[in-house]
């Protein structure tokens, strides 16, 4: 049985790898998820802080919310004029209608729905958005599938539960690809929960079995850096205004 605390949990020790591994997100998912003008934005499991910083080069106010003091770390090292609060989706640490949206980055599949929603309605003024963001692996691509079957974790399109007191989910795909090396993309396999969470020859002798994939497979062999295409799944709603 998979142990989801655990899981959700585990990334705090693994910050610094996070960090060098994940991907950001295309400019146009945060056109889409974001309101226009300048609204202030709770970033919710920020991490280190991916999202965190693209939000934060727009020039808008952003507070960054996780439960991880080992993620915050690494997006305070990044980000030292950013507030940043331990916290929860369920018990958020901030006052009643103090933002305007409220974005979720690949965590809102950790959370318990009927605690988190009222409590992202509380603190998001009327008229106010939820954003909720995953990048998913294109596995349309023979090599990323290669790389998920390796993983035993084929990717999929999460299952986004928002209801009242929001509006109706909207939902938008957006197809793009990240630049990494072969290093990167053992820290991005390295990054993952799971794999987190394997005895330490396991988790090697998975690392072990992706560098093999980067040095064998005709669209990787051999070069220092190649493109993993991803589809970005985005989904937002609304309160009543």
């Amino acid at each position: 049985m998979i142990d989801r605390a655990a899981q959700a949990g585990s990334f705090g020790s693994a910050a610094a790898t996070y960090e060098r591994g994940r991907p950001g997100y295309p400019a146009e998912a945060l056109d889409w998820l974001l309101p226009p003008g300048e609204p202030r934005v709770v970033d919710l499991g920020a991490g280190t802080g991916k999202l965190t910083r693209q939000i934060a080069a727009r020039g808008l106010p952003v507070t960054a919310v996780d439960p991880s003091e080992g993620m915050l770390t690494e997006l305070r090292r990044a980000l030292p004029d950013v507030p940043a609060h331990v916290g929860t989706a369920e018990a958020l640490p901030l006052p009643d209608r103090s933002a305007d949206a409220v974005v979720c980055a690949q965590a809102w599949h950790w959370v318990d729905v009927a605690r988190a929603v009222p409590e992202a309605a509380r603190v998001l003024s009327p008229g106010g958005r939820i954003g909720l963001i995953w990048n998913l692996r294109d596995e349309t691509s023979d090599w990323v599938r290669c790389l998920g079957e390796l993983m035993h974790s084929p990717e999929e399109h999460r299952n986004i539960d928002v209801g009242p007191p929001f509006g109706p989910v909207e939902h938008r795909l957006f197809r793009w690809t990240h630049r990494l090396g072969p290093d990167q993309l053992l820290d991005l396999v390295a990054s993952r929960s799971y794999v987190i969470l394997l005895p330490a020859g396991e988790r090697q002798a998975l690392l072990d079995r992706v560098r093999d994939l980067t040095e064998a497979h005709p669209d990787l062999a051999g070069r220092d850096v190649f493109e993993l295409p991803y589809v970005t799944e985005c989904a937002r709603a609304f309160l009543p205004g």
